[in-house]
């Protein structure tokens, strides 16, 4: 069964709120973070913010996890010569925050380094620091995929740095 409030909450959730949470100076901000951090390690990072589910999803009971794990396969996140590609995806409207992680980093990194990463990107939300939220996230991934699999001297960088906005 869905959940009316959350169905209202979704429906009323405009898409120009990701515009303007997420301008351009903002974007960019989150673009430069990705690409100076993808600098200190082997791993490939994207973001994307959605403002709110398509009613199809919430009638589906689609959550933020299924939504990610979407998103993930769509902007082939899995795509990296490693398997260390890595989605922080933030849907505006549930303030959740998911971090996909491929197999190749999934396996060694324990399922509480990222929620733990997730929950203190989501706190910073409900605070209304979103821009700051999502570039901690992304020190926190990036951290993580350093441990696991540090810079080299002929890295390619495998995905784009740009943020994504899911319309």
């Amino acid at each position: 069964m869905v959940n009316p409030i959350r169905l209202l909450r979704h429906l009323l959730t405009p898409s120009w709120l990701v515009h303007l949470k997420f301008n351009h100076a903002a974007m960019q901000q989150i673009a430069a973070a990705i690409a100076a951090t993808e600098n200190q390690h082997a791993g490939e990072i994207r973001f994307a913010v959605e403002a709110a589910l398509p009613l199809a999803d919430l009638l589906k009971n689609c959550d933020a996890m299924g939504r990610g794990v979407e998103l993930f396969s769509r902007l082939r996140i899995w795509d990296t010569e490693h398997n260390n590609g890595v989605l922080i995806y933030l849907l505006l409207a549930d303030r959740n925050v998911e971090i996909v992680a491929d197999r190749g980093i999934y396996r060694k990194v324990d399922a509480r380094a990222w929620e733990e990463i997730a929950l203190s990107m989501e706190q910073m939300c409900r605070e209304g620091d979103f821009v700051a939220a999502v570039t901690t996230g992304i020190y926190g991934v990036s951290r993580l995929l350093g441990e696991h699999f540090p810079a080299r001297a002929h890295d390619l960088n495998e995905l784009p740095d740009e943020p994504v906005i899911v319309a």
